[in-house]
């Protein structure tokens, strides 16, 4: 699939460019492959057919935008990340640039997952992730049938 490893080869390295080296592991990238996968099939930067969610990782504004923007383990890293992109640290304009930006969509995502307490799932952790990624992304109309397909294919898709 041409758009996961677009998001494999560029887009997340770019975010992990950004971030501290510590954010960096296949594990990571993984869990980033796979939330895409489930959010937006990295099809879609406007959550379909109209509602709220922005950007391929499909973050609400009142979510995990303020979220991340606020969370004392991610505020210093999305405050720097901004500052360097030339973006304020404002919930509506974080919004509306991940919509359009996908390096910054993947640190905001990045950024959520590190705020969780336990470590990333491996790769035959299929059921952690899943946990994971409904502690994180609190989805209204979770798909579980279609998680471990794109947890799998995430995986697949590392370089």
């Amino acid at each position: 699939m041409l758009l996961i490893e677009l998001m494999s080869s560029h887009i997340i390295p770019a975010a992990y460019a950004l971030l501290p080296d510590q954010m960096a592991s296949p594990r990571a990238t993984a869990m980033l492959l796979a939330i895409g996968l489930q959010e937006s099939k990295f099809r879609f930067r406007r959550q379909q057919p109209t509602g709220p969610a922005r950007g391929v990782f499909q973050f609400e504004a009142m979510g995990g935008v303020k979220g991340v923007l606020t969370h004392q383990a991610t505020k210093p890293h999305i405050e720097a990340v901004l500052s360097t992109l030339r973006y304020d640290a404002n919930v509506m304009r974080c919004h509306q640039a991940i919509e359009h930006n996908d390096v910054l969509a993947c640190v905001f995502a990045r950024l959520l997952l590190w705020t969780l307490p336990s470590p990333l799932p491996f790769k035959d952790q299929v059921n952690l992730g899943w946990e994971q990624y409904l502690e994180a992304w609190r989805p209204g109309r979770p798909h579980p049938d279609q998680w471990p397909d794109n947890f799998h294919e995430a995986w697949v898709g590392l370089p």
